[in-house]
């Protein structure tokens, strides 16, 4: 590892030291100021979040520190195209706020799956949802979040990958575990002021650096490495030139590296089942006080990830400018000296030019909002893993668990998943021919279209039914699994050094791959659907897009299920009443943990009626959904300005 510019003067320690300090003093202050001590208080922060923490929350569990390595890298080796991945957003945000949100909460849920099992009844679905996200929040958004935070640390301090893994992990669970959703999301907020704020001054730096946006379009073109054959082999030149579309986010269909249709219609498929069927997103926004808190949340979420192209895309290639020979290196040897893979160190653009462009002070600050976006996204993923864990998966463990069990059970899954993701670091550090970012999004695209076509037509096409879903979704499975085993079998391979892997398995780009797999699974959903008895819209009530607004009394499929464990609560409630009052040391430890629940008067019929009536209602003031429709519109003429300006 060659770092000589390493973080050790007193100015840039001390804005390390003082940010955390705050960090945890935000996360104490949300810990001691909301009510945690219940499954929705710790889950959903008891739906009582106004528009700017959720917006703030929506952007920084969304840019992780794996965006600051792996966009940056890939836009130093392809070009701007791949800020087309963070404005796709901006149209799927508003689809979030005004389509699917409000189905979700007026059928009153708190997990994905558990909308699942509402629509379609039965439990396959649900397990099988809840299995799959969580084995996808480990395999992609967690360990590559780790592994690029790691990155980050390794150059700035020069400390083991490993030990600093380690470091930032206990940091992390410190706050998610014990302070449940509402912390996370304000902690989140402070983080997404310091990530904005840090990297525009960043990007000041770079282009002053370079000298302004018309020498930097010059520039890039020209940034060729100096070494480029070893022992008697040339290199050849397309691995090091860059690209001639670099600058156009719309690249040729066939021969692009991000073809065009790709971009369209493929990532707005990977993107919808994200902003629109991911926990972690969606619980942001099932936590707001009302709808027209959660449409402004999304528009201020969709504002906010205009940004990512200026402060990290080009940032990523001018980093290229400065550092040719690191960033653009293609010779294995040389790649290997300089960041520690041999194919490529793309991944060390952001990092690099923060520890070598900013000033003391500044330097430490840059690596507080690495850190902060680092954990802000951790935490999400989290808390959002252990509530589907404790809701749709340790539910069916344990038939009725109580409410303490439950928070303790959730806490518990936390740590495992910690352990987890630790030891699938290596594995990451090698795939994608380094391109962190490729790797994240090349796996979504095996996976995520199947969950994406469920989502879309059980919202808006009611005819389908839970074995169209479930068959549907075991197809998409299957056809996604073969094709990322290839790939791993086979290695992604480098330019220097491709993969031998067949034409028929490889050759098709992972985009039009989630395009094909939707379009199958689709077609898989609605022909096994069809060919079955559709469920009666009894069931469907405000489950679906056609019925939302009837006032008709739903009966859910479960419903005689649930009346079971309704009246098994009722006695175990009676006979927890009589227990004696805890010591002073365990109280301590239940208030640190939220597990003292003050015990409430119990609710008669009438008001839990009512109670239920408030978290499922999705009204909003006349005044107020006029000025967020406004906006609504004038951001999705933002996003087609923004393509079209740099198409």
């Amino acid at each position: 590892m060659e770092s000589n510019v390493r973080i050790n003067n007193p100015a840039d320690i001390s804005v390390i030291v003082i940010y955390f300090l705050v960090v945890l003093a935000v996360g104490l202050w949300a810990m001691y100021s909301t009510n945690r001590g219940t499954v929705g208080g710790f889950f959903l922060a008891g739906r009582s979040m106004v528009w700017w923490p959720i917006g703030a929350s929506l952007f920084a569990s969304n840019i992780g520190s794996g965006h600051f390595v792996g966009i940056a890298g890939t836009a130093a080796a392809g070009g701007i195209a791949i800020g087309g991945y963070e404005w796709n957003a901006l149209i799927l945000v508003v689809v979030l706020g005004w389509v699917f949100v409000p189905i979700y909460i007026k059928a009153g849920v708190v997990t994905m799956p558990e909308y699942l099992k509402k629509r379609f009844g039965g439990k396959r679905i649900q397990v099988y949802l809840s299995v799959l996200s969580l084995i996808l929040y480990v395999f992609t958004k967690i360990s590559a979040d780790i592994f690029s935070g790691a990155v980050f640390i390794q150059l700035a301090i020069g400390l083991n990958l490993y030990l600093a893994i380690i470091i930032l992990l206990a940091i992390t669970a410190l706050y998610t575990i014990t302070g449940g959703l509402a912390a996370v999301i304000y902690t989140d907020t402070l983080q997404t002021f310091i990530m904005v704020v840090g990297s525009f001054i960043l990007m000041g730096f770079a282009f002053a650096e370079v000298g302004g946006y018309d020498t930097f379009m010059r520039k890039y073109m020209e940034a060729i490495p100096s070494n480029i054959s070893y022992g008697n082999t040339t290199i050849n030149a397309e691995c090091y030139t860059p690209r001639k579309d670099s600058f156009h986010i719309f690249r040729d269909a066939v021969t692009g590296d991000l073809p065009w249709p790709g971009l369209v219609f493929g990532l707005t498929i990977i993107a919808l089942w994200y902003w629109c069927t991911d926990q972690v997103i969606v619980q942001r926004c099932l936590s707001g006080k009302n709808m027209s808190h959660v449409k402004a949340g999304c528009i201020m979420c969709g504002y906010l990830k205009l940004l990512p192209m200026f402060i990290i895309v080009m940032p990523g290639m001018i980093s290229r400018i400065l550092y040719t020979d690191v960033v653009a290196c293609v010779v294995p040897e040389v790649c290997q000296q300089y960041c520690g893979t041999a194919v490529g160190c793309t991944n060390i653009a952001y990092p690099k030019m923060v520890v070598e462009l900013m000033p003391n002070g500044l330097r430490g600050l840059m690596l507080s909002v690495m850190l902060a976006s680092l954990m802000s996204s951790l935490t999400s993923i989290f808390n959002s893993a252990s509530t589907l864990f404790t809701m749709d998966i340790y539910t069916k463990i344990r038939s009725r668990p109580s409410e303490k069990e439950l928070m303790i059970a959730g806490r518990a899954f936390m740590l495992l998943l910690i352990g987890i993701s630790i030891a699938w670091v290596p594995v990451v550090q090698s795939a994608q021919s380094g391109q962190l970012f490729d790797y994240i999004q090349s796996i979504t695209s095996y996976l995520g279209p199947p969950i994406a076509a469920v989502f879309l037509l059980a919202v808006f096409c009611k005819r389908v039914n839970e074995q169209g879903a479930f068959w549907g979704l075991m197809v998409g499975l299957l056809a996604g699994l073969s094709r990322m085993i290839a790939e791993f079998a086979y290695g992604t391979g480098s330019c220097v050094t491709p993969s031998n892997c067949p034409f028929i398995i490889c050759g098709i780009h992972y985009l039009y791959f989630a395009m094909i797999l939707f379009g199958v699974s689709t077609i898989v959903i609605l022909a096994v659907s069809f060919m079955t008895k559709p469920i009666p819209d009894v069931h469907l009530y405000r489950l679906c897009w056609s019925l939302r607004n009837s006032k008709e009394q739903r009966i859910d499929l479960d419903a005689d299920e649930e009346q079971g464990k309704a009246d098994e609560k009722d006695e175990e409630s009676v006979n927890e009443e009589s227990k004696e009052e805890p010591g002073c040391l365990k109280k301590a430890y239940n208030w640190f943990c939220g597990l003292d629940q003050q015990k409430g008067p119990k609710l008669s019929k009438e008001e839990e009626e009512a109670l239920k009536k408030k978290l499922t209602d999705t009204s909003e003031v006349p005044l107020w959904r006029n000025v967020v429709n406004i906006n609504g519109i004038i951001l999705l003429t933002v996003a087609v300005f923004c393509h079209a300006f740099f198409a």
